[in-house]
């Protein structure tokens, strides 16, 4: 049974290609860069974070299979990005720029995110 009034997903703060660092969970502290973000399920591949062991058949990829670690997608809200300025963890809140367009902000320095 199709809803009609579907629940939009959340606008999230984090976007791919952001330096993060995780804030909860095994790989707390780490630091990397976001290689992709699954808005459907609140989640974020970070690069060399979150790795997980897969046990994979052979395939034309990888002909004698076996063990592959591979980054796991991880909550946003184990998420924090880093100040460009500062270089430590910060919020991020939304405003208006000069231009009138709504901007990313880092709560910390007051910098507008990139």
């Amino acid at each position: 049974m199709a809803n009609s009034k579907q629940a939009k997903p959340a606008k999230l703060k984090i976007r791919k290609g952001d330096l993060v660092q995780i804030i909860s969970g095994d790989s707390k502290g780490k630091q990397g860069k976001v290689l992709e973000v699954i808005i459907k399920d609140n989640r974020a591949l970070v690069e060399g974070a979150n790795i997980v062991s897969r046990h994979t058949k052979p395939n034309a990829a990888n002909p004698n299979g076996g063990i592959i670690k591979k980054e796991a997608p991880i909550h946003i809200s184990n998420l924090m990005l880093i100040d460009a300025k500062s270089g430590k963890p910060t919020r991020v809140g939304r405003k208006l720029n000069a231009d009138g367009k709504l901007v990313r902000v880092a709560k910390k320095s007051g910098e507008e995110i990139k």
